[in-house]
């Protein structure tokens, strides 16, 4: 089946699939656990989020729940980014390494791919999926990978061709492979999105700045608490931005969550794939590395 055809018979399962309810509980048990809560108050936690999941069984979108289940979790800690320290440790780690990527672009027969590649490869780092990831394992496998969907070519033409660009981060550590890419590509006119406040590690601007992306291109909040960027939810400044944006980049599987099917915009999402739900919806494996324009 024709890649565009699975994505318009199944995008709705990325908004409405069971197993997400089952991998929202298992993520917040973690959490929960690290958040130093009382027996009671982690027992009226779990009583409220599988109310939630009840309120919502009919009409389920995977970032919003997620979204709801972090402002239910912050009433209970009384912590506006419980993941700040993982934060500034996957950017310090990654922040690290910089010097080396940067080598490896630099003697790369085709630095775009070489960049592109890395960028993806940024993506294992998502504390929302898990809390262990193989960060070197996953460098040397997209750099020898064949994509499972592969617009590269379309999108390095696109690239060249816009007037302005729209880059939606998606978490900490992650973005420091995208100011890579961004640096490589040299755009003139290229806006990078981040999260409008703290959500699981996802980058805001405090984290875009530390990791000096604001050097490389100009920034924007895209105004929610979202894992993902929901255009009804977003502010009307962001929404300026995404509107006259020739190309978008869309980074990740929240990112792709809240846009596939629900924009004709030019979009380009790169994402490793991270569980059964996103792979099935795209034809694809978990664990494959994508580059996808939206064909809707």
């Amino acid at each position: 089946m024709e890649i565009t055809n699975v994505i318009i018979k199944e995008k709705e399962e990325i908004i409405s699939d069971y197993r997400c309810f089952f991998c929202f509980a298992k993520a917040f048990e973690r959490l929960i656990e690290k958040e130093n809560l009382s027996p009671e108050e982690k027992k009226c936690f779990a009583s409220d989020m599988f109310g939630l999941f009840n309120e919502v069984k009919h009409n389920f979108s995977i970032p919003m729940i997620s979204r709801e289940l972090h402002v239910l979790l912050k009433q209970y800690n009384d912590n506006p980014d419980p993941y700040k320290k993982a934060k500034k440790q996957s950017n310090d780690l990654v922040l690290g390494m910089y010097a080396d990527l940067k080598n490896i672009v630099f003697q790369a027969a085709n630095q775009f791919e070489t960049a592109l590649r890395l960028a993806i490869a940024g993506n294992i780092i998502d504390y929302g999926i898990g809390n262990h990831f193989d960060l070197q394992g996953t460098i040397d496998k997209v750099l020898y990978s064949d994509f499972a969907v592969d617009d590269s070519v379309e999108l390095k033409q696109a690239f060249s061709e816009a007037k302005t660009v729209l880059y939606l981060g998606d978490n900490c550590g992650e973005m420091v492979f995208d100011k890579l890419f961004i640096e490589t590509m040299m755009h003139p006119n290229l806006i990078y999105a981040v999260r409008g406040a703290p959500v699981i590690n996802d980058a805001t601007l405090e984290d875009a700045k530390y990791v000096g992306m604001d050097i490389v291109a100009d920034l924007i909040s895209n105004g929610y608490d979202a894992p993902s960027t929901i255009l009804e939810h977003c502010s009307a400044e962001f929404m300026e931005v995404f509107d006259r944006a020739d190309v978008i980049i869309s980074k990740g599987q929240g990112n792709l969550e809240g846009l596939l099917g629900k924009t004709d915009k030019e979009v380009y999402f790169l994402l490793m794939v991270k569980c059964e739900v996103i792979a099935d919806a795209l034809g694809v494996k978990k664990g494959d590395f994508v580059v996808m324009k939206n064909k809707l």
